[in-house]
């Protein structure tokens, strides 16, 4: 049955595939706007309009069902307009800005994120929890948040839950950090750099991040901001590495593997070099600022709205346990790099 629907899919002219997607996605685009206007009112950092956006997706999927004419948007949704957000991140990042950070600062990242994500995978295992599911909480909690999540899951393949529960897990954990952090970082004696470069080695969401280091004055505002878009930055190579992983895993041994190969990371990529020439225009940056928080929020709002609350509830409180152990390791791990640097 999936042949012959892709086939029509594929053969329906341009103004019919609008037609099609047309309804889902502006359904899923109105969530996302709703979710910004609501954070943009409260000015509270924990209510990331991704996270916002998802709650109602859930919500409002489970009054309206599924409807047929809203599908082909809401596929779009979840897909391919999730990879151009993707893609579009690259341009809020440049490679002058992982050079301010100096290398020992530039190994702590690679290190939080090559630690993290395996641990989370080996502890998640050991506390029965699905290996995508622990996957994509591993990848939330070492990179940024929502926006790793969903793109692990183009080649990780987890279920619309997976992803849900996942997305709850790192926003409560994420919150906790930016609440508990200034207080820890005083308790402490942090200097204002080294609060700044923990919190953003550790805090998962990049405004959680940016909130948590601002508490610590300009010097931590600085080095926070910066290395928290140094683990942005190693969004794409670990979507990579995480593509040839799967395909290991489940064909055996590595050479005979076919790694899904996710172009929209390597998009990423591109637009983090073109962005580092100072040749893309002011405005471009910015109209990036706006779209991104847009399209990832209307694509988890579409996610939302796929949503089995009852294939929620079943996934149980291990991986609720699993993403704090997650949280405090990585927290960790990062305090110790920073009293070495």
């Amino acid at each position: 049955m999936a042949a012959p629907s892709s086939a029509s899919a594929a053969s329906q002219s341009f103004p019919d595939r609008a037609r099609s997607l047309a309804p889902g996605l502006a359904l899923s685009l109105a969530i996302a706007a709703v979710a910004i206007v609501v954070r943009n009112m409260t000015g509270l950092a924990a209510l990331n309009p991704v996270v916002v956006a998802l709650v109602l997706g859930v919500g409002i999927g489970a009054v309206i069902g599924r409807p047929a004419v809203v599908k082909p948007g809401i596929a779009f949704a979840v897909r391919p307009l999730l990879r151009f957000a993707i893609v579009l991140l690259g341009l809020q990042v440049t490679l002058g800005m992982l050079a301010q950070l100096g290398l020992g600062a530039l190994v702590l990242a690679v290190l939080v994120v090559g630690l993290t994500l395996p641990f989370t995978i080996w502890l998640g295992k050991l506390l029965g929890v699905d290996e995508k599911l622990s996957v994509l909480i591993g990848t939330g909690t070492s990179i940024c948040g929502a926006s790793a999540i969903v793109a692990a899951n183009q080649v990780v393949r987890g279920e619309d839950e997976d992803v849900t529960y996942s997305l709850a897990v790192i926003t409560l954990c994420g919150t906790a950090s930016l609440i508990l952090f200034p207080y820890l970082g005083d308790l402490m004696g942090m200097t204002g750099r080294a609060y700044g470069l923990w919190a953003g080695a550790s805090i998962h969401e990049v405004v959680q991040a940016v909130g948590a280091a601002a508490a610590g004055g300009p010097d931590a505002s600085q080095s926070g901001t910066v290395m928290k878009l140094a683990r942005v930055f190693l969004l794409a190579p670990a979507v990579v590495a995480l593509g040839w992983w799967v395909a290991k895993r489940h064909h055996g041994e590595a050479g005979h593997a076919k790694a899904p190969v996710p172009w929209f990371a390597f998009g990423f990529l591109a637009l983090v070099v073109i962005g580092s020439t100072g040749l893309v225009p002011k405005e471009a940056v910015d109209a990036s600022r706006f779209l991104v928080p847009v399209m990832l929020a209307a694509s988890v709002a579409a996610l939302g709205l796929q949503t089995d609350l009852r294939a929620l509830h079943r996934r149980g409180a291990a991986p609720l346990l699993l993403g704090i152990a997650s949280t405090f390791f990585i927290a960790l791990l990062a305090l110790a790099g920073v009293a070495v640097i």
